[in-house]
């Protein structure tokens, strides 16, 4: 018997320094990173901006040396197709079946309000770098994970109407909303800001996102006296809507959210592209910060295809994605390990950080989810298929 329990003993000490690599090896494992994003139609190019943002700050970060003592970053992927169930679907995988310690997607409202329920059941945070729908960062959980470097409808709508007095001195715009969450949101929050001024709309207008022709719709608000149009859709549907102004002849001038700039605009709208003007929440054009100037020639190293600001395009998906990832990074080392609960109480605790947007001073808090508010807008357009800041020539 004693031989045996000697036997034992010498073979347990045998086995456990080969065990000790084994541990050592699984803490420096990864921190994975998720993205659910459209990456097929015609959004697709927006939401290869989100990945080489979100792949330009974990190259910087995994040089720098990663967080919690060393572990590094990697980004993981899949496509939604702009398609709810499909979201869904992949946002389960990446959580439950890839173990990602961090989600970050919704390149549109519909897809984002669908995955919300998903990590706040999980208690998993969910970053979104993109969609603006007022709903997904304020959905009333009373154990809210999801948090928001992008645009807010509320407040993109109230810079809407400032625009569009301030610019067009417009008195009577009209509203041309796709037909889903998204334009349903937008309307309330076009609504609250007109009526803030003791306004109301010219009309109310909606399309569906595979409509082709607008031109009712459009007719109803000139004749309304509409002197301005509010446009929400994304690449396509918007793309219809300045399609059929130009088959009507009619040329008021169009504020819009920033749905033109996720894809193939110019190529699908026409030479009346340049007539919408739109919100964005970063440009690469003229001067940058510091940090803009890294992150320009970060993308220059990176992707053969851009060879100056006007191939960073949308700007927009890069700079949120970018910051966004800046930002986490800083709750997972405020959390000091992988716990869903930790990393979101991290997102509080983070200090002053300088951004790409902006410099950033306590972004999060337990009652404001959302990072960029109505000061870091800037209003742009299209010239020769780029994107440009409105007056700013090439």
């Amino acid at each position: 018997m004693l031989a045996r329990r000697t036997f034992i003993a010498l073979a347990l000490a045998a086995a456990l320094p080969a065990a000790l690599p084994v541990t050592s090896a699984y803490a420096q494992q990864p921190i994975k990173i998720g993205l659910v994003t459209a990456l097929s139609g015609q959004s697709a190019r927006a939401g290869e901006a989100i990945t080489r943002g979100l792949q330009v700050a974990i190259d910087e970060l995994n040089a720098k040396g990663g967080v919690l003592g060393g572990r590094k970053f990697e980004l993981v992927r899949r496509d939604d197709e702009a398609t709810p169930a499909k979201g869904v679907i992949a946002a389960r995988e990446l959580l439950f079946k890839e173990k990602v310690a961090v989600l970050f997607g919704g390149l549109d409202t519909p897809v984002s309000l669908a995955i919300v329920p998903i990590v706040n059941e999980a208690k998993m945070p969910f970053v979104g770098p993109w969609a603006a729908g007022t709903g997904i960062t304020k959905n009333g959980a009373k154990e809210n994970y999801v948090f928001r470097v992008s645009a807010v409808d509320e407040i993109v709508n109230k810079a809407m109407l400032a625009y569009a007095q301030k610019t067009f001195n417009s008195k009577n715009c009209g509203m041309i909303l796709v037909n889903n969450p998204w334009g349903e949101s937008n309307e309330k929050g076009l609504m609250a800001a007109l009526g803030a001024k003791g306004l109301k709309p010219a009309g109310i207008e909606k399309f569906e996102g595979n409509d082709v022709d607008v031109v009712p719709q459009l007719t109803r608000l000139k004749s309304a006296g509409a002197d301005c149009l509010f446009l929400v859709g994304n690449v396509g549907p918007s793309a219809q809507v300045v399609k059929s102004l130009d088959r009507m002849g009619w040329k008021p001038p169009v504020v819009s959210h920033w749905g033109p700039a996720g894809g193939r605009f110019t190529e699908l709208a026409g030479p009346s592209a340049p007539m919408v003007h739109f919100v964005q929440t970063y440009s690469f054009f003229g001067k940058q910060t510091p940090v803009g100037e890294k992150v320009l020639k970060a993308l220059m190293a990176k992707y053969p295809d851009i060879k100056g600001p006007g191939d960073v395009t949308p700007a927009v998906g890069v700079a949120n994605a970018y910051d966004g990832m800046m930002l986490t990074a800083l709750a997972i080392q405020n959390a000091g390990k992988l716990d869903g609960p930790a990393i979101r109480e991290g997102y509080y605790r983070i200090g002053s950080h300088a951004g790409l947007i902006k410099n950033y001073d306590k972004p999060f808090s337990a009652t404001n989810h959302d990072a960029v508010n109505e000061n870091d807008y800037v209003w742009t357009q299209f010239i020769d298929h780029q994107i440009l800041p409105v007056g700013m020539k090439k």
